[in-house]
């Protein structure tokens, strides 16, 4: 279950002219929370997207290879070696 969060943010000067600003019946946001959250969902979505281009740049790399630099293991191997890398 996900845990709600209670955060208390003081802005001032150009950043609190800028939240003011996208707030209200001005604004995108009805309230300050919204916009906050949306900036969060978009700050994970950055980080997902970022970390799929990694994720897509070693596989393309690992699939350039050629052919003959690929060793067969079989799935005993390939546990032992996830079982001896350090916890992340």
């Amino acid at each position: 279950m996900a845990k709600t969060m209670t955060l208390n943010v003081w802005v001032s000067g150009a950043l609190g002219d800028f939240v003011a600003a996208n707030v209200g019946d001005d604004g995108l946001y009805e309230n300050v929370s919204e916009y906050v959250r949306d900036l969060i969902r978009r700050d994970m979505e950055r980080a997902e997207g970022e970390t799929f281009q990694r994720l897509k740049a070693e596989l393309q790399h690992a699939f350039a290879a050629p052919d003959d630099s690929y060793q067969a293991l079989d799935a005993d191997t390939v546990i032992a070696r996830g079982r001896r890398r350090p916890a992340q």
